[in-house]
């Protein structure tokens, strides 16, 4: 698709130590985090009317999500797919490619790289478009972890501040890069990286589930002096 996937707290003062995320709770929050940092990134760039966006609370944040139902679809299978990838280790980028509806040139192209702990983590990149392991050990509360999430989306956010307006009108992609023992869906096809020609880059801030640490990095085109 190229145009457009509880704490119950006691009022007794006692202590417990702090609840270590697991791979099912850390898949959770990365998946969650990619709806989120997409929605985003198509409502701060443009990709579709501001019309067609709601508002909703999460990450102490106002985000913005998309009602339009065949992206909420599209984008609803899609995650369940990479929700199965990290699951099994094999997830190893996420990346929104922006390109021109005009010339098909890649303009833009946001990349959240996935680096797995020790447990399942496989080799071998491959990348797959629809439309290694890194030792990470150290628990983590989830409270820290939104933290973490929530400095990235105010990034996100701010992205506007620094990126070339789109002129033209564009349309969007989604790449993963996988292992290559992963299997992949009938609907997805082996992609090329849709990179940008002559890019500049801003690296953004990570966040870390003591599961799976995640990498942002948008690339844009330089403008023309």
């Amino acid at each position: 698709m190229a145009t457009a996937t509880a704490l119950a707290s006691s009022r007794l003062a006692t202590t417990s130590p702090a609840t270590t995320i697991t791979l099912k709770g850390s898949t959770a929050l990365v998946t969650e985090f990619f709806h989120y940092a997409v929605n985003s990134v198509l409502f701060q760039r443009g990709i579709y009317p501001p019309e067609t966006f709601t508002r909703v609370a999460k990450y102490g944040l106002t985000m913005l999500v998309t009602t339009e139902a065949a992206l909420t679809d599209y984008l609803s299978a899609t995650l369940g797919q990479v929700a199965e990838w990290l699951g099994r280790g094999e997830l190893q980028a996420l990346v929104l490619a922006i390109a021109s509806v005009e010339t098909g040139a890649v303009v833009e192209r946001w990349v959240f790289d996935v680096e797995a702990s020790d447990d399942g983590a496989e080799g071998g990149r491959g990348a797959t478009a629809a439309g290694g392991g890194g030792g990470i050990k150290t628990p983590k509360e989830e409270k820290a972890v939104t933290a973490e999430i929530q400095a990235i989306v105010r990034q996100i956010t701010a992205s506007i501040t620094f990126l070339p307006l789109l002129e033209d009108a564009c349309t969007f992609d989604l790449i993963f890069y996988v292992s290559a023992a992963a299997a992949t869906p009938d609907e997805c096809e082996e992609s090329g990286g849709r990179c940008v020609v002559n890019a500049q880059q801003v690296r953004l801030r990570s966040f870390d589930t003591g599961v799976h640490r995640v990498h942002t990095l948008v690339a844009y085109a330089r403008q023309e002096e």
